[in-house]
């Protein structure tokens, strides 16, 4: 017989070889996947930049997230009800919008990437007290500060978008950067509620306050302060972002009056003025801006802001939609739970399935309506997430309603993809119809007001499951079992997803009434831009006698 050592040395042989094969192969799919996505987001400074904030936005959407995801373990822990769940949310983003308007107005006069560094920091210490409150009433105060350092996310990473990405590509960038904050909903969801159910909720908040450190570490080392106005801007191919900034400091000879410098991006780059050009739209006089908007008091500021007619109405639809996502986000893996009668793990598929359907519509909308756009559409960047939040709507009605899980999520998969779609091309648009000097404090209004009814959404919700749960106690949605959750909350949450839905369809036509507006508040903008010329020359749209 063959000596023991010999006859497994073939096969442990065989084993190693094949372990090492399949480490290559991994390590050539991790480049080879790596490459793709550099290629496509046009070389390595930009794809840094894109995904450095996409991680920040990746922070707010983790933490949002957590809450809801831990909510059977908070429940059952701090003896809380849904309304007291809502409330954990509510608080932070109630101080953050009131935190949101003097934060962009330092946004729009100081350095951006000192002050957005410090806040993460402030925000992952804030993180780590909320593991280690010994109560609900501690838990509410550290959400108080979580709400106020998150307040610089929002109006940082907008101005510095604008700063570093040329406008013909704002829809597009907008989709990879706001997967960000998707893929940080999914890691909120998926991962806090595992670990919560395998260890405790504690340690859920631990390991979302872990990587808030070295992000901002990372962002303070690599990404240097942008230029005002696009000075900065990453052309495809850019490779060190050190490199291009301090190229762009040497070349920097330009003044507001500058008739073709300042915060005005060159009309071959901004594809929303060009279409506005070639249809023959005229800016608004009475509100082309003859100063440089970067100096404007705030209060003078508020008020140009607001009397854009596009803002008021991208606003509007823009806090309705986030409203209803908020409320949807917090009470998700309880109604899972107790309308489908399915377990944590299953409910996390489910869970992971719509944060892919909203990763796909976010990934696809930016690059459809910049393409829109692009052959002469202007309003498609309204026009199409009004639409989607429209056709959301309409989908998550059976999808809510559903008895058996599997026709149901097709339904939800596809409304969470519509409802996310809406957000890229709402975000350049909001960059299109304003002068770069105000981007940080129309960012701020915007947040603001979008955060009051986000902070509502949870307590909304929350509070009118348990008043319909009150109302049926003994009654469970009919073809379903509650699992992990009474029947009775469980019908309340489905009939509240169903009610509030009116939001929804209330956005989609709010946003529709901007394509009334939008094309003439893009010509305004680039007349502003231009340091108040004669809007007929160089502002970018054609003189009104020269017909149209």
């Amino acid at each position: 017989m063959a000596p023991r050592g010999d006859t497994r040395g073939p096969f442990a042989r065989a084993t190693r070889a094949a372990a090492r094969m399949s480490a290559r192969a991994t390590r050539w799919a991790g480049r080879r996947l790596r490459g793709e996505v550099v290629r496509r987001v046009g070389g390595p400074a930009r794809a840094r930049v894109i995904v450095l904030f996409g991680a920040v936005l990746a922070l707010n959407g983790a933490d949002t997230a957590t809450v809801g995801a831990v909510a059977p373990q908070l429940e059952s822990a701090l003896h809380i009800g849904n309304t007291k769940i809502g409330l954990l949310v509510s608080v932070s983003l109630l101080v953050g919008a009131v935190f949101t308007i003097p934060v962009g107005l330092l946004v729009d006069r100081f350095k951006r990437m000192p002050m957005l560094c410090t806040s993460i920091v402030l925000w992952s210490v804030a993180s780590l007290m909320s593991a280690f409150a010994g109560s609900y009433g501690t838990l509410l105060l550290t959400r108080l500060a979580l709400g106020a350092v998150a307040a610089t996310a929002g109006p940082a990473i907008a101005s510095l978008t604008g700063d570093y990405f040329p406008a013909r590509e704002r829809g597009q960038i907008y989709a990879y950067i706001l997967g960000g904050e998707i893929a940080g909903t999914a890691v909120g969801f998926i991962v806090s509620s595992s670990v919560a159910s395998l260890i405790d909720w504690r340690a859920a908040f631990v390991l979302l306050a872990i990587p808030g450190f070295f992000l901002a570490r990372e962002l303070w080392r690599t990404v240097p302060e942008p230029l005002r106005g696009g000075q900065s801007r990453l052309e495809p191919g850019v490779v060190d972002l050190h490199e291009a900034a301090a190229g762009a400091a040497s070349n920097q000879e330009w003044e507001w009056e500058h008739p073709d410098g300042g915060a005005g991006a060159p009309p071959e780059d901004d594809l929303a003025r060009q279409a506005a050009e070639k249809r023959g739209v005229t800016p608004n006089p009475e509100r082309v801006l003859t100063e440089d908007p970067r100096r404007m008091p705030l209060g003078r500021a508020v008020r140009y802001i607001l009397q854009v007619p596009t803002n008021v109405h991208l606003i509007i639809s823009s806090s309705l939609g986030y409203f209803y996502f908020s409320g949807l986000s917090t009470f998700a893996l309880l109604f899972v739970r107790g309308h489908y009668h399915v377990n944590q793990a299953t409910a996390e598929v489910v869970l992971a399935a719509l944060v892919g359907g909203a990763m796909v519509g976010t990934l696809v909308s930016g690059k459809i309506t910049d393409e829109m756009v692009r052959r002469g559409f202007v309003e498609a960047r309204v026009w199409v997430p009004a639409l989607c939040y429209l056709a959301a709507a309409v989908l998550l009605i059976p999808g809510v309603l559903g008895s058996h899980l599997t026709p149901a999520l097709w339904f939800d998969v596809a409304g969470a993809s519509l409802l996310s779609a809406a957000n890229p091309p709402l975000d350049a648009a909001r960059l299109d119809i304003m002068p770069a000097g105000l981007w940080g404090r129309a960012e701020s209004i915007r947040t603001f007001l979008r955060s009051l009814a986000q902070a509502l959404a949870p307590l909304v919700f929350g509070g009118l499951s348990q008043l319909i749960a009150g109302i049926v106690p003994a009654q469970a949605p009919i073809g379903t079992h509650a699992g992990g959750v009474s029947p009775s909350e469980a019908r309340g949450l489905e009939l509240s997803f169903l009610i509030l839905l009116v939001t929804l369809f209330a956005a989609g036509v709010f946003l529709a009434r901007a394509r009334f507006t939008y094309a003439e508040d893009v010509a305004t903008a680039g007349a502003s831009q231009q340091g108040g010329q004669d809007p007929g020359r160089g502002a970018g749209v054609r003189d009104p006698a020269a017909g149209g």
